[in-house]
C-alpha cells in the first residue's frame, strides 16, 4: 500500500488532476453546441458533422478498460502526462483544421488522450490521500465529473455565439497547458506494478466495448440496420470471450477478484446508472425549452447553470460529510433525490409547465448529482487492493460512458418515436421518464452497500 502524501501537497495534486477531467468530460457536451457551425464553415455534411463528435465518444471510451490497467503498470503520473500531452495537441490541430476530414483525425486523437488520463486521478487519489480525507477528495473529483456535462451548453453556446467554433477547441490548450506543469511538479511518482499487461485481452475488450459502442451510438442515426446489430453481436461475444479469458489468465487484464468485493460491483452498476441519466437530460430539456417553449439556446442554457453550480458547491461538502457518515446511507438520499427530479420533470413537461417551474426540478438534479457521485465513487473504490486500483478506476470510468451512449441511445429513440405520436412536450416528458427504471434498480441496490 502507498503511503498517503503531506495533505497539502495532495490537494494540489488533485487540483491539478481536476484540470484535465474537466477537459475530457467537458468535451462531450461543449462540442455538441458547435456542430452546426462546424458544418456550416467546413463545407461538410450532416453526417460528417456528427463524427466530429462521435469519433471522439468512441476514441474515449473503447480504451477505457486498458488505460486504466496502463496506468497501474507504467505509473498513473505517466500515463496521465502523456494523455494531457497528446489531448492538447490533438486540441491545437482542431483549431487550425482547414477540412472536415482532419477536424475528425484530430478528434479520434484526442479522444484516445481523454482515454489515457481520464481513468488516472480516481486511481491517483486512492494512493495519495489518507483514508480519512478520501471521501473529502473524491467529493472534488465527483463535482469536477458531474458539473463538466452540465456546463458544456452554456460555455459552448457563449464561445460560438461570441466568438468562433474553433474557440471551443482553443480553451483546451492553456488549460492543458497548466495541468501538465502542475501535474508534473504536485503529483508524486507512485510505485508501479510488475505484472505483464494482457495486450490479447486488451484487443478482445476493445472489440467488445467498440461493437457495442458504435451500436448504441449509431443505431439511432442510422437506423438499426442488420450491420448494427451485427456490431452488437460482435461485442456481446467479445464481451463473453473477454470474461472467459480473464477466469483463465494468470495476469488478467480486469482481474475477476475485484468482483468478489461487493461495493465495487453494486458501485459500477450506480455509476452506469447515473452516466445514463446525468449525461442524456440535457438534450430534452433543452429540446423542451426552446422548440416547447420558444426560448431562444442562450436563454436556455441559462437554465441548467444553477444545476452545475449547486453540485459544484456541493459535491465537496457531501465528499466531506462521506468521511464521518456511511455513505450507503448518503447514496440512498441521493438516488432517491435523483427519482424525484426526473418524476418531477416527467410531470411537469407532461401539464407543458411554463420554463419557470423546471428550476424546482432542476434544483433537486444539481443537489442529487452531488450526494450520487461522490459517495458512490468513495465506498465504490475503498476495499479495492492498492494494486488492483488502475484496473477498477477503468472499469468504474467504462461503466459511466457506456452508461453514458446508452442514455443518450435511448432517450434519443424514444423521442424519436414520440413525435410522431403525440405532442412535442409528451414526448420529451417520456424521454426523461426513461431514466427512472435503472434509477430505481441502483436505489434498491443501495441497500446491499457495506
Amino acid at each position: 500500500m502507498t503511503a498517503p502524501i503531506a495533505e497539502n501537497r495532495a490537494w494540489k495534486a488533485l487540483g491539478a488532476l481536476s484540470v484535465g477531467l474537466f477537459l475530457t468530460l467537458l468535451d462531450q457536451s461543449l462540442v455538441a453546441v458547435a456542430l452546426p457551425k462546424i458544418q456550416e464553415d467546413l463545407d461538410a455534411s450532416l453526417n460528417q458533422a456528427v463524427w466530429v463528435s462521435a469519433v471522439y465518444l468512441l476514441t474515449f471510451a473503447v480504451p477505457l478498460l486498458i488505460t486504466g490497467r496502463l496506468g497501474d503498470r507504467f505509473g498513473q503520473r505517466n500515463v496521465y502526462l502523456a494523455g494531457m500531452t497528446l489531448f492538447t495537441a490533438a486540441a491545437v490541430a482542431c483549431v487550425f483544421a482547414p477540412s472536415i476530414e482532419l477536424l475528425i483525425l484530430a478528434r479520434a486523437i484526442q479522444g484516445l488522450g481523454g482515454s489515457l488520463l481520464n481513468p488516472q486521478p480516481l486511481s491517483i487519489i486512492h494512493r495519495i490521500f489518507a483514508h480519512d480525507r478520501r471521501g473529502a477528495a473524491t467529493g472534488v473529483w465527483s463535482a469536477v465529473a458531474s458539473s463538466a456535462g452540465l456546463f458544456g451548453p452554456v460555455l459552448g453556446g457563449v464561445l460560438v455565439g461570441w466568438i468562433s467554433w474553433r474557440a471551443v477547441f482553443m480553451v483546451y490548450v492553456p488549460l492543458g497547458l497548466i495541468s501538465i506543469f502542475m501535474v508534473a511538479r504536485y503529483v508524486p511518482k507512485l510505485p508501479t506494478g510488475t505484472s505483464k499487461i494482457d495486450w490479447l485481452s486488451g484487443l478482445v475488450s476493445l472489440i467488445a466495448v467498440l461493437g457495442v459502442v458504435v451500436a448504441l451510438q449509431q443505431g439511432p442515426e442510422l437506423g438499426w440496420s442488420v450491420w448494427i446489430w451485427v456490431s452488437l453481436a460482435i461485442g456481446l461475444l467479445a464481451a463473453a470471450l473477454f470474461v472467459w479469458m480473464q477466469r483463465h489468465s494468470h495476469a488478467p487484464l480486469m482481474p475477476l477478484r475485484l468482483f468478489e468485493t461487493r461495493n465495487f460491483s453494486l458501485g459500477a452498476f450506480a455509476v452506469f446508472s447515473l452516466g445514463f441519466t446525468v449525461y442524456s437530460v440535457n438534450l430534452p430539456i433543452m429540446l423542451y425549452l426552446q422548440t416547447g417553449q420558444g426560448l431562444s439556446s442562450q436563454v436556455a442554457g441559462l437554465f441548467l447553470v444553477p444545476m452545475g453550480v449547486i453540485s459544484v458547491i456541493m459535491s465537496p461538502i457531501i465528499g466531506g460529510v462521506v468521511d464521518k457518515v456511511a455513505p450507503g446511507t448518503i447514496s440512498k438520499i441521493g438516488f432517491g433525490s435523483l427519482i424525484l427530479a426526473m418524476a418531477l420533470f416527467t410531470i411537469l413537461m407532461f401539464q407543458d409547465a411554463t420554463p419557470a417551474w423546471l428550476l424546482i426540478p432542476i434544483v433537486f438534479f444539481g443537489i442529487a448529482t452531488a450526494m450520487s457521485f461522490a459517495p458512490n465513487s468513495a465506498i465504490s473504490l475503498r476495499d479495492v487492493p492498492s494494486d488492483l486500483v488502475g484496473s477498477a478506476s477503468g472499469f468504474y470510468n467504462t461503466s459511466r460512458q457506456v452508461g453514458a451512449v446508452l442514455g443518450a441511445a435511448t432517450l434519443g429513440a424514444v423521442m424519436q418515436m414520440g413525435v410522431g405520436t403525440v405532442s412535442f412536450e409528451i414526448a420529451m416528458a417520456l424521454a426523461i421518464a426513461t431514466t427512472l427504471v435503472p434509477l430505481i434498480c441502483s436505489f434498491l441496490a443501495m441497500s446491499q452497500f457495506k
